[in-house]
């Protein structure tokens, strides 16, 4: 609906410039009159500029000029509205069509990509560094820290609000159609739990919780701050007791010195 409404307007604001157009002419015949090249290439710049130069046709002859809307043109547009035509220079033995979508939607993994290092998580920038490797080392760890992000977020996805079974799904799905929420999505962001009933999040709000897991050196009183030490740590929730078992963390109780 939006290209008809487009191509609609432009047509209407082509209209309207023809008759300026035909008396700036008229004006011009007074003194030095335009040769056909001039008119051609005033006329060609306004029809670029309302980007209707396929849909009209223009005859300039003997200093004046006509033009008529190429109907067929603009009827065949017509029949492509709403539609995207993806091409690619793999043989479709090599990519099928489904495949050819799949990748090109794959790209919105790079935007979100980008948009994680420059703004949401990461924030690559602003940069305090003038030494050309240091600022190359400082973009090398942002890139790297998302790497290991981005494994995290597959190792965690049970915990977080994404879909588990969005990876198979994608092999099966019509590639075409908009991508519907598997039926488990659905139930984790209805009852903000997943199967096993530990509650589901974010993964900025996860790293949160995980961050209250804590280490804690005790020493036995007396022998004047020389007595034995012991390193401890914080009982884990079963919220993080599951998020290190996915992520193959093992935790050592207590540690003696």
């Amino acid at each position: 609906m939006s290209e008809r409404m487009g191509r609609a307007s432009r047509i209407r604001r082509l209209s309207l410039r023809s008759p300026l157009i035909q008396q700036a002419l008229r004006n011009r015949d007074k003194g030095k009159p335009w040769t056909d090249a001039q008119i051609g290439l005033r006329v060609g710049r306004i029809l670029n500029h309302h980007k209707m130069a396929k849909h009209s046709i223009v005859t300039v002859r003997e200093s004046n000029f006509s033009y008529t809307r190429h109907a067929e043109s603009i009827e065949a547009e017509a029949k492509l509205d709403g539609l995207y035509c993806i091409r690619t220079s793999e043989t479709q033995e090599a990519w099928s069509a489904p495949d050819v979508v799949r990748g090109y939607k794959g790209l919105g993994n790079v935007e979100k990509a980008f948009r994680c290092l420059k703004q949401v998580d990461l924030k690559v920038r602003p940069i305090f560094l003038r030494n050309t490797d240091h600022v190359k080392a400082h973009i090398f760890l942002c890139v790297l820290a998302y790497y290991v992000e981005w494994h995290m977020r597959q190792k965690l996805v049970e915990l977080l609000y994404a879909d588990e079974e969005i990876q198979a799904n994608r092999g099966t799905r019509d590639p075409v159609l908009p991508a519907q929420s598997s039926a488990s999505a659905k139930a984790k962001k209805k009852m903000h739990q997943n199967a096993q009933g530990l509650p589901v999040q974010g993964f900025r709000s996860l790293m949160e919780e995980l961050a209250t897991q804590s280490r804690n050196v005790c020493r036995m009183a007396g022998g004047n701050n020389k007595g034995p030490t012991a390193t401890m740590l914080a009982m884990p929730t079963a919220l993080q007791r599951r998020a290190f078992e996915l992520l193959g963390c093992t935790q050592q109780r207590e540690v003696t010195k």
